[in-house]
C-alpha cells in the first residue's frame, strides 16, 4: 500500500465526532503516504490511533475486529465509519496474506477461530494471554502481506515486547507491510521504522528520540518521586 485518501465519492458529517479528531481530519484532508516497512502511530488516549488503525482494517477489508479478510466473528460494533470513506492506492499485484490484530478483542477473536472446524488455533484459550498473542502472530504474520496490530504491547511483558519487536523486523524483511498503532516506548525504538505521532497537530512524522512517550517515561524511570508527590 501506497497511500490511503478519501474516495472520490465519499461523504461524511464533518461536526461527527470522529472527523473532528486532528489527526483523522488531516486524513481526510490530505491523504496519508504509508511506507515500506513499519509504521508506527503513536498518541495520547483519544488522539486517533485506534480510530485510524480501524478505518485501515476496514478499507483493506478485514474484519474490525480483528482476523483476516474472511473472519466473521462480530460482537458490538464501536468503530467509526470512517473506512468506508477511504481507498488505498496501492502497487500493481495481487493482494498478499493480511491480518489484523486488537489486543481489546483478542478474547472473541480466539474464541471465534477455536470455533472453526479443524482449526490449528484451538490453544489459544489455554495460554496466557501474552502466550496467545504471541503464538497467533507467529502463526499468522508469517509472510509477506500487509498486517495492523492496535496496541500489541497491551497483552506483553517487557521481554515478550522485544519478542514482537524482532518479528516485526523479521516482517520488515521479508518485504511486508506493517502499521502498528502502539504507545510502547520499547517498540517504537525499532531502527527504520516510519514513526507517526499524533495530537492536536494532527499527523506528523518525528524521531523515536522526540516522541512524548519516551521523554515521560525517561523523566519517571529516572526520578519517579517527581511524579508520585503530585499523584498520591
Amino acid at each position: 500500500m501506497r497511500r490511503v485518501e478519501v474516495d472520490p465519492g465519499a461523504s461524511w458529517d464533518p461536526d461527527a465526532w470522529w472527523a473532528r479528531i486532528p489527526a483523522v481530519r488531516s486524513l481526510l484532508d490530505r491523504g496519508l503516504n504509508l511506507p515500506a516497512g513499519v509504521t508506527f502511530l503513536v498518541g495520547e488516549n483519544g488522539s486517533g490511533k485506534s480510530t485510524l488503525i480501524e478505518a485501515l482494517a476496514q478499507a483493506y477489508g478485514l474484519n474490525p475486529e480483528g482476523g483476516s479478510r474472511g473472519a466473521m466473528h462480530r460482537t458490538r460494533e464501536t468503530e467509526a465509519p470512517l473506512g468506508a470513506q477511504l481507498r488505498f492506492v496501492r502497487t500493481a499485484g495481487a493482494r498478499g496474506n493480511a491480518y489484523f490484530l486488537r489486543a481489546e478483542t483478542t478474547h472473541g477473536l480466539y474464541t471465534y477461530l477455536e470455533s472453526l472446524e479443524g482449526s490449528p488455533d484451538w490453544d489459544l484459550h489455554e495460554r496466557s494471554h501474552g502466550e496467545g498473542f504471541l503464538a497467533l502472530l507467529e502463526r499468522k504474520f508469517n509472510q509477506p502481506g500487509f498486517y495492523l496490530m492496535d496496541e500489541p504491547e497491551a497483552a506483553l511483558s517487557f521481554t515478550s515486547t522485544l519478542t514482537l519487536m524482532s518479528r516485526l523486523a523479521t516482517l520488515a524483511e521479508s518485504g511486508a507491510q506493517v502499521v502498528v498503532a502502539t504507545h510502547s516506548p520499547v517498540l517504537t525504538a525499532l531502527p527504520d521504522a516510519t514513526v507517526l505521532e499524533l495530537g492536536e497537530h494532527g499527523i506528523r512524522r518525528t524521531g523515536w528520540a522526540d516522541l512524548a512517550v519516551v521523554e515521560h517515561f525517561r523523566a519517571f524511570l529516572g526520578q519517579p518521586d517527581r511524579y508520585l508527590r503530585h499523584l498520591l
